[in-house]
């Protein structure tokens, strides 16, 4: 018997298994070199079918030297264009041709290619995409129940993040390097597997990079060129929990239930943003509304009655168009990103579709800034109507957002007053921030208690007053300090202190008529060699710590010694800055303390 195998077996990996059956034993299978090209140019681009089809090639070539099948190469190789035609059907028309002229039985995975086959007269056999019982794939083997993401990577101890959003460790799961050969078959296996299982989807395939949804399991397959060794991140939720979990408050639950329609979900990356949307969708589900995802790629856990969307054509904006005709009550939208993401979640929303958005922000109110100059901002109320901000798996804050029209805070002449969002902490209705625009900027301004120091339209005046400096001395670094709401110190780099005054105070004159106060000029050197500190330097091992106190986490400082600029670090977690002996900065600061020269610090104004 003669048999043509098309791509679509070959990359299955099922050709080898079903040519050892009786009934093909022994048989002669014809390959045409268009598959050869096909997968090479796959294998190519760093895709892991063209890999698993070069895979399965060697399988039968194994076979045919043992003596059990025939396996030979023929025809000629496709071009370029008819490889980057390959989607409308050139390779599988050469496939064709090749059973046509050696009256072999084709067999083919492509349900189309069968019924063209068949259609020119050919001898065609459907393998239908099995589905295969499911069970756990190698990579599986890396979790426990507290493990929350494993690290695969070529030449590298297997590593993996344990523990729930907010306290998370970075361990070892493995005692030896992973040779890249283990990597291969762990990445072939995951992609076989994934078209084999109803539940698990292919659902990027780029140059270098595959993303894979096996069942609860998100994987990302790397190689090069697009890294620089082969690697794969396998990440899985380490809980599904419901509303119940977060302890809500009541108004918060009656207010998504009723009113919200609009919701952006916030958070830093690994701070269970997605958990809680998880938690949402199947709150509006037991609501009795209609709930949908789009996703890319899908890996919300929901259950079967919410179904999860793709990109439509590798297009978000098209399945967004067919949401429109399904219309769902609410959508959740899985994760805001780019500019064209938003103004889809937009589109939607001003259909009249619940929208609940998932972005990643590190404050509370970047969630909205983000949609800001993306969208109209008077429109943004009427798009966002609440944000909740996760970290560490918690609830920690819920805003509300409203249009009005009013003076901002901070100034205090009535010919002010214009449209102003106002961002409001949603459980105690305190105003936290207002936006609006001022001349052609839009202004985001914080006017919560703890920035109540200095009014806001001192800030509006300070930023004026840097943008007409920067038109005159653009390359130089500037600081401004509104001291009253009619006199403004300026802070330029000393070589450019006399260009910003100009001959006989010309410029400098020139800037208060503009601005309408009176500035001073100083030496920024000046203030910062005032503003510093100095720091306590203690040696723990193998590193040289700068003691700052609990109070200065996640403050950036710059670090001085002797007054001289040496390198910027934020503070950590326990209050210090670390940095090991063995580098140049360390021995720097040692040399320092020997010699009894000043360390200091001063907070980054960037």
């Amino acid at each position: 018997m003669k048999i043509v195998p098309d791509t679509s077996v070959i990359v299955d990996g099922r050709i080898t298994r079903i040519v050892q059956d009786e009934e093909y034993k022994g048989c002669e299978v014809i390959i045409s070199e268009a598959v050869v090209a096909e997968l090479e140019n796959q294998a190519n681009k760093g895709r892991e079918t063209g890999f698993n089809g070069l895979e399965e090639l060697k399988n039968l070539q194994k076979l045919h030297s043992e003596g059990r099948i025939h396996v030979s190469y023929v025809g000629r190789r496709p071009t370029l264009d008819e490889i980057s035609l390959a989607r409308g059907g050139e390779i599988d028309a050469m496939i064709r041709s090749t059973a046509g002229e050696y009256q072999a039985t084709l067999m083919t995975s492509d349900r189309v290619q069968k019924e063209v086959a068949e259609a020119q007269g050919l001898k065609a056999v459907y393998l239908k995409p099995e589905m295969l019982e499911y069970r756990d794939i190698e990579v599986t083997r890396f979790f426990d129940k507290n493990t929350m993401s494993v690290h695969l990577r070529e030449n590298v101890i297997p590593m993996a993040k344990k523990g729930t959003p907010g306290n998370v460790n970075l361990v070892r799961i493995g005692s030896r390097p992973l040779r890249r050969s283990k990597i291969e078959s762990m990445a072939r296996e995951i992609v076989e597997r994934a078209k084999s299982d109803f539940r698990s989807f292919i659902e990027i395939e780029w140059d270098g990079a595959t993303v894979v949804q096996f069942r609860e399991y998100r994987i990302s397959i790397a190689r090069p060129p697009f890294s620089d060794g082969v690697e794969i991140t396998i990440v899985r939720p380490v809980a599904k929990v419901s509303m119940d979990s977060y302890s809500l408050p009541d108004k918060l639950i009656d207010r998504l239930q009723n009113m919200a329609k609009g919701v952006l979900i916030a958070g830093p990356p690994g701070a269970g943003k997605t958990t809680f949307a998880q938690a949402v969708a199947e709150f509006y589900l037991k609501s009795g509304s209609i709930v949908k995802t789009m996703e890319s790629p899908r890996d919300l856990q929901v259950g079967d009655e919410i179904t999860q969307y793709a990109p439509l054509e590798k297009d978000m904006g098209k399945t967004a168009d067919i949401l429109l005709l399904v219309r769902p009550d609410y959508t959740i939208y899985d994760e805001l990103r780019k500019t064209k993401d938003f103004r889809i979640f937009a589109d939607m929303r001003m259909a009249g579709v619940g929208m609940v958005g998932v972005v990643h922000a590190t404050r509370p109110i970047d969630a909205i800034q983000r949609i800001i100059g993306r969208v109209e901002l008077g429109m943004i109320p009427s798009i966002i109507d609440t944000t909740i901000y996760i970290d560490e798996g918690q609830v920690k804050a819920i805003y509300q957002v409203a249009l009005t029209v009013k003076v901002p805070s901070g100034m205090v002449e009535a010919d002010l007053a214009r449209p102003v969002i106002e961002i409001r902490d949603f459980e105690t209705g305190n105003l936290a921030h207002e936006i609006y625009t001022y001349g052609e900027q839009t202004i985001v301004m914080d006017v919560g208690p703890e920035r109540r120091e200095k009014p806001p339209v001192h800030r509006i005046a300070e930023k004026e007053i840097e943008r007409e400096i920067k038109k005159r001395v653009p390359q130089a670094r500037i600081k401004v300090d509104m001291k009253s709401d009619r006199r403004a110190t300026v802070w330029i780099d000393e070589e450019y202190v006399a260009q910003l005054i100009g001959k006989r105070g010309k410029n400098i004159e020139e800037i208060e008529n503009q601005v309408g106060i009176s500035i001073g000029v100083e030496s920024l050197q000046s203030r910062e060699i005032q503003d510093q500190a100095p720091v306590e330097v203690d040696l723990a091992g193998n590193y040289v710590v700068l003691q700052f106190g609990k109070e200065s986490v996640g403050t950036p400082f710059d670090i001085l010694v002797n007054n001289d600029y040496l390198f910027t670090a934020t503070v950590g977690k326990k209050g210090h800055i670390k940095i090991k002996k063995d580098i140049e900065l360390a021995e720097i600061i040692l040399d320092a303390l020997q010699k009894n020269r000043p360390i200091g610090a001063r907070v980054r104004r960037d």
